[in-house]
């Protein structure tokens, strides 16, 4: 078991570009529908705490599939397999890159791949907001919005989200309390 999780997140992260929310839609396939570890609704928990933790998303869902599965030994497998391809890859362009930076073809393949990790990114975000009451996606839309075109903090707003989910656990425990 311990090979496989090593084995599967080896090839999710040797065959991924664009960096860990594209990863996302292939770890998904992966445990999910090829290898049957974790059922979507537990996946899209995991992914939740996999996006409040910090670091990279990708990292933390291979940790917490890994977990699942089998412990910290699973976590370490799991983890392994998705950073070493990363981590050669970035060593052998440090050594080789110098160069050929300025090489033209180098310079249009990474144009090229733009395109391709913008829709590995969009990818996730549209399957998970299928799964989503349509008020989650309207707050999700205008957060991003915020972000985006009045160029809110993030930071500002996560503390507004826990804050939010606070009152509203405290509400709904005192409104079921009170029956």
């Amino acid at each position: 078991m311990l090979f496989q999780l090593f084995y599967s997140f080896l090839k999710i992260g040797l065959f991924t570009f664009g960096g860990g929310y594209a990863m996302i839609p292939l770890i998904e396939r992966e445990v999910i529908t090829n290898k049957k570890w974790i059922a979507e609704s537990e996946f899209l928990e995991l992914l939740t705490v996999a996006q409040s933790a910090p670091g990279p998303i990708s990292l933390n869902t291979s940790v917490f599939v890994g977990y699942k599965m089998r412990g910290y030994a699973g976590a370490l497998a799991a983890i392994s397999g998705v950073v070493l391809p990363s981590f050669v890859i970035i060593l052998l362009v440090a050594i080789f890159f110098s160069d050929i930076r300025h090489n033209p073809v180098v310079d249009a393949a990474f144009r090229a791949m733009r395109p391709a990790v913008v829709a590995l990114i969009v990818a996730p975000v549209v399957g998970l907001a299928r799964g989503m009451r349509p008020w989650l996606v309207a707050v999700s839309a205008a957060t991003a919005l915020a972000v985006w075109w009045l160029g809110i903090s993030p930071v500002y707003l996560l503390i507004a989200g826990a804050a939010a989910g606070l009152l509203w656990s405290a509400y709904t425990v005192r409104k079921e309390g009170g029956r």
